[in-house]
Order: structure tokens, then C-alpha cells, then sequence
């Protein structure tokens, strides 16, 4: 697990607490708990490092990272009972059931859907509305836009996922 806070954590911690009345009540969910057994490592690259040298370990990482390392991940058991493997297609199609709120700010905690990986999320960015620098400004409006464009038809090849069509 990881022994800082995370988004990632945040994710995971969700989805146990959607599944397990047990773990909500006793650990909760948050980018930071109080995990009850293992070994923590500092981001992404510490929970790599005491998986492969810990024999017989499992932990949690976000996909592109475990990608990039060739590292396996679990099938796990959805909401309609089915084992299914993380994918783009069952990464798609949980992204693509979520109903973003106007602040488009969204989770899934236990998605819907016979094929719906149950452990997916969006990634954010967070922008200011307002900047004082036009040159910071316009290099932000360009980045977003890029983003939103181009970075979608690479996404995959970082380990993400296009946004649906609907976002």
C-alpha cells in the first residue's frame, strides 16, 4: 500500500468500502487510512519495489505505472458477479457509465456493467479561472487543449484511457 497520501489510495479505499461494510466501518476510505497489515512504499515506485522483492505480495498501483513496469494485475470480481481483467475495454466502459456533475467531479466506487473493470477513475486537472500572467494563461489553454485532442489518440500508449465521447 502506500505510505503516502494518494489519489490512487483515495480510488482504491473507495472502491473496499463500496464492497465491504467491514473495512468501511473499521478502515474507511481516504488518500491516506490507517492500513490494519502490510508494507507501505513511498508512490508508485516504492509499492513496485516491495512487490517485486516481497515473494508472493500484490498491492496497488495506478495501471499506466504498472504497464510501463510489465507488471500483472488481478481480475477482479465486478458488481455483476464476473471476474474481468483490467483493459481498455473494461476501463472504457466503466469511464463511460459515469455521470459527471456539473463540477465534473466523479467516482464509481462499484461500477454497473457486465464487462466494467470495478476499480477505475478519471484523472484531473486543476486550473485556475483567472490568471495574472497571459503567457501562463494561454500556455494552460494550450495544454488543456492538447489534452482534450492530440493526447487522446497517445493515451493508450501512457497508460490511459481515451475520455468517452460524452465528456
Amino acid at each position: 500500500h502506500r505510505s503516502d497520501g494518494s489519489g490512487t489510495t483515495g480510488v482504491f479505499t473507495k472502491h473496499l468500502a463500496a464492497i465491504s461494510p467491514e473495512w468501511k466501518d473499521k478502515v474507511g476510505e481516504g488518500k491516506t487510512v490507517d492500513w490494519p497489515v502490510g508494507v507501505g512504499g513511498k508512490g508508485n515506485e516504492g509499492v513496485t519495489a516491495q512487490i517485486k522483492q516481497t515473494q508472493g505480495s500484490m498491492g496497488y498501483i495506478e495501471y499506466g505505472y504498472a504497464k510501463q513496469q510489465n507488471l500483472s494485475y488481478a481480475a477482479l470480481e465486478n458488481k455483476a458477479g464476473k471476474f474481468v481483467k483490467y483493459n481498455d475495454n473494461s476501463a472504457s466502459q466503466t469511464l463511460a457509465a459515469i455521470q459527471l456533475p456539473e463540477n465534473l467531479r466523479a467516482f464509481v466506487p462499484d461500477p454497473e456493467g457486465d464487462e466494467s473493470y470495478p476499480i477505475v477513475s478519471f484523472s484531473w486537472i486543476l486550473a485556475y479561472k483567472n490568471y495574472a500572467d497571459p503567457v501562463k494563461a494561454k500556455a494552460m489553454e494550450a495544454t488543456i487543449e492538447y489534452v482534450l485532442t492530440e493526447g487522446q489518440k497517445i493515451s493508450g500508449e501512457l497508460g490511459y484511457i481515451p475520455l468517452p465521447q460524452a465528456v
